[in-house]
């Protein structure tokens, strides 16, 4: 009875230690929105009208190395929900699905747990499978004012006025605020009617955005919270015009971020806080989970690969930010981005593929019609054509003096030891990361499934994923070096399938030479044990081997289509006919009847997205897709 008594005693005081702790806790009120820059009258936008944001400034603070990680919505959000980079977890490519170990916690639950009432309105979006209740309520309706009474809240309200989707009028609509006349045309894109329309109608949006923030402010003010409650603003990645979202470059994965903080929570601000002023640390999306949690006085768990820029667990910061893109919709690419407070570091790591792939989604922006209209009729300056050419292996920008990143200076021997110092942080990042994105999807959820595991465990067991030497297959291989053909092709005898793959992507940087002179091993590779090499020695063999292997590429990729298959292989062997062309003819009577929704594993919008290049590989050649 006495030990009874003794810990009912005890656990009373937990609970008002506990209660007391909550009690003192901050409200937070994120305030975030969709495709849209730091186009805001506080970062010196001359075109904005955005009152309500920049008085939110002047009370708080502005961020001017913010990034999203990501520039595209939910691999930004992905990184967002878990403290981690997207590709360390496989959840990289666009709407792709995940899990994580057992083990971790989302920054919800943990605020949750720790007594707050999180509600989420409404956007999730995260490229993970189910990771168990993460709000008190995620909808349309979703607010804190809905909590018990004295409980302290952590709400998100997302606006999608400034979404891509948005800025899709029709040249001659009344133009609300901006006119287009006046808008400032970037150097990569051409000075059209339609290009000014649409980059008017995405200023537009941006002050009917900040006319919803103003609301939220408002709903705040009235209810006499402002001091109980930080304030966080931000956008989820660059503004929606093309070559913006979707791109690592500082257009693209540049946002705004500000922060308030009341004078009561003031000692749980980021060290170098200024009420009105700016700060130039650098802060991404993967910071965002370590930060909410020490707000809370949560220190952050040991996984989470981000940084606190507030609270009592705020580190010093770091010289570099990140960026990665992979799969973008229904096209296949890997790009990896490190920005530093001027430049800019692009490693493309497969430099085949243009910049300016048709992704269905994109090309409804009337800017990315009239651009790819005007460079096939050859209009078209060498700033502007280039996003429809084949990239180079690096880039790098000097925001300074080229705020469009137009000039790459990768070959400067002026900048010589810039590019080798921003090329070193890109590849102690990826290895310290473990990055998945050097793996197909295919092989990776095939590992980890085979395994029993995440793709993140799976990804950080060495015995499972040998990443240093996928890693230097990559690089050789997309390096675009002169004379390393044997060595890329030597990569195809390697026993590690994420080697051999990366020896398909060499031979398809080098085009028709190094077919030709490995065109017995790539006929091997179409019996490769790996779905992915298969699909990548037909698509080689297919495109530059001749017509006495072009039917044995067309087998292979006509078979990896197959609906009982894997979603996954589909997609890359869709892709990889999609860039034979006319070559495809022989097998179009299959392709036509074919399904291009794979059921293996269950993934519909990946599927969605294999029956999107079908289409328009059809829609090429003249041919109608059978109904189905």
């Amino acid at each position: 009875m006495k030990i009874f008594l003794k810990a009912a005693l005890l656990w009373g005081l937990l609970l008002v230690t506990a209660c007391g702790a909550v009690a003192a806790r901050p409200n937070i009120l994120w305030i975030t929105s969709e495709d849209n820059g730091p186009h805001l009258g506080c970062y010196g936008e001359p075109l904005a009208v955005t009152p309500y944001l920049d008085g939110l400034a002047a009370r708080g603070m502005r961020y001017t190395h913010a990034i999203s990680n990501a520039p595209v919505c939910a691999p930004a959000r992905t990184t967002v929900i878990t403290g981690l980079y997207a590709p360390s977890a496989g959840a990289e490519p666009m709407r792709s699905a995940v899990s994580l170990p057992a083990e971790f916690r989302l920054f919800p639950q943990l605020l949750r747990e720790a007594g707050y009432y999180c509600t989420n309105n409404a956007k999730e979006d995260y490229n993970l499978t189910n990771p168990g209740p993460l709000w008190d309520e995620s909808s349309g309706k979703a607010h804190w004012n809905r909590r018990a009474p004295g409980q302290p809240f952590f709400a998100v309200f997302n606006s999608e006025i400034s979404h891509e989707s948005q800025i899709r009028n029709q040249i001659g609509q009344a133009d609300r605020i901006h006119d287009p006349a006046k808008v400032r045309v970037p150097a990569y894109h051409p000075d059209t009617p339609e290009v000014r329309q649409d980059w008017a109608q995405y200023h537009d949006r941006i002050t009917m955005m900040d006319a919803q923030c103003g609301q939220r402010l408002r709903e705040l003010a009235e209810a006499g919270l402002e001091e109980e409650t930080i304030v966080f603003y931000w956008a989820d990645h660059g503004s929606g015009m093309p070559r913006n979202k979707r791109w690592p470059y500082h257009s693209g994965l540049s946002v705004p971020l500000i922060v308030s903080f009341p004078e009561k929570w003031k000692h749980l601000a980021p060290k170098d806080y200024v009420q009105g002023g700016e700060s130039g640390r650098m802060v991404a999306f993967v910071d965002f989970a370590p930060t909410l949690l020490s707000l809370v006085g949560i220190a952050p768990p040991g996984w989470m690969q981000g940084e606190a820029f507030a609270g009592p667990h705020q580190t010093e910061g770091r010289s570099f930010n990140f960026g990665y893109r992979g799969r973008m919709d229904e096209r296949f690419d890997c790009v990896r981005s490190v920005m530093g407070s001027r430049y800019v570091y692009i490693r493309n790591y497969m430099p085949h593929k243009i910049y300016g792939q048709y992704i269905a989604y994109m090309f409804q922006t009337p800017t990315t019609r009239v651009w790819q209209e005007l460079d096939a009729a050859g209009k078209l300056n060498e700033d502007q054509s280039r996003f429809w050419r084949p990239k180079p292996a690096e880039e790098l920008y000097d925001l300074q003096s080229d705020r469009d990143e137009v000039r790459n200076l990768a070959r400067s021997a002026e900048h010589a030891g810039i590019l080798a110092a921003m090329r070193k942080a890109n590849e102690e990042h990826l290895r310290e990361t473990c990055d998945l994105g050097f793996l197909p999807e295919q092989e990776f959820h095939a590992r980890a499934a085979d395994a029993g595991v995440s793709p993140y465990a799976m990804g950080h067991d060495a015995a499972l994923y040998d990443f240093g030497k996928v890693f230097a297959a990559a690089t050789l291989a997309t390096a675009r070096r002169d004379g390393s053909t044997a060595e890329i092709l030597a990569l195809l005898d390697q026993p590690d399938a994420g080697v051999r793959y990366w020896g398909t992507i060499g031979v398809l940087v080098q085009g028709a030479a190094a077919v030709g002179v490995g065109k017995e091993r790539l006929v091997r590779a179409l019996q490769d044990p790996s779905p992915m090499v298969r699909i990548g020695a037909a698509e080689a063999l297919g495109r530059f081997g001749g017509e006495d292997v072009l039917e044995r590429s067309l087998k292979v990729l006509v078979k990896a289509i197959d609906p009982a298959g894997d979603v996954f292989a589909a997609l890359a062997a869709w892709n990889a006919l999609d860039e034979l062309d006319d070559r495809v003819r022989p097998v179009l009577p299959v392709l036509r009847e074919t399904s291009a929704v794979p059921l293996h594993p269950p993934n519909e919008r990946v599927a969605k997205y294999a029956q999107s290049v079908k289409a328009k590989l059809l829609a090429d050649l003249g041919e109608a897709e059978t109904k189905r």
